[in-house]
């Protein structure tokens, strides 16, 4: 973003990359509780389209569990490529009667989140998240542990 706007900040682009991950993640956190609290009711609906019911568990799992990867920025490239690979397989699978302005629209919406995700699976979460965490937390224990190796093996030599 600091290319585009002259602006050199990496806060301002972690943090913006931050709102867009909640952004992209809402849709799906927020339908995966949807359907689970409403079991019966989606299974019906699913069964009306001809999709089997055994297939709303994964579903339901694939939209919690990516959905807070993305939020929280845990696996959140992985997270990102499954629900792409999700919205590309909803909109032809689901969204096709290009007659029905709504149906059309829907398709639509499910490429563009598709092509967030995408974007989100090559860039990274980015500093505001739990793999950022984790990487410095593992190079902080990697360098701990290499200094205090040194500083053993040369009181070892001494």
């Amino acid at each position: 973003m600091d290319r585009v706007l002259g602006i050199d900040n990496a806060t301002l682009d972690n943090v913006v990359l931050l709102a867009s991950r909640l952004l992209l993640a809402w849709i799906f956190v927020h339908e995966g509780a949807f359907l689970a609290m409403n079991y019966d009711a989606a299974s019906a609906g699913m069964a009306k389209m001809g999709v089997p019911a055994a297939a709303l568990i994964p579903t339901i799992a694939l939209q919690l569990v990516a959905g807070l990867a993305i939020a929280v920025g845990w696996h959140a490239r992985l997270g990102a490529m499954a629900l792409g690979l999700f919205c590309l397989a909803t909109a032809a699978l689901f969204h096709t009667n290009f007659a029905n302005r709504n149906e059309l629209l829907h398709f639509e919406k499910d490429l563009a989140i598709a092509g967030g995700m995408f974007v989100l699976m090559l860039r990274g979460a980015g500093s505001l998240s739990v793999d950022a965490y984790v990487r410095q937390n593992a190079r902080h224990e990697s360098s701990g542990r290499l200094t205090n190796g040194e500083i053993a093996t040369k009181r070892q030599t001494s």
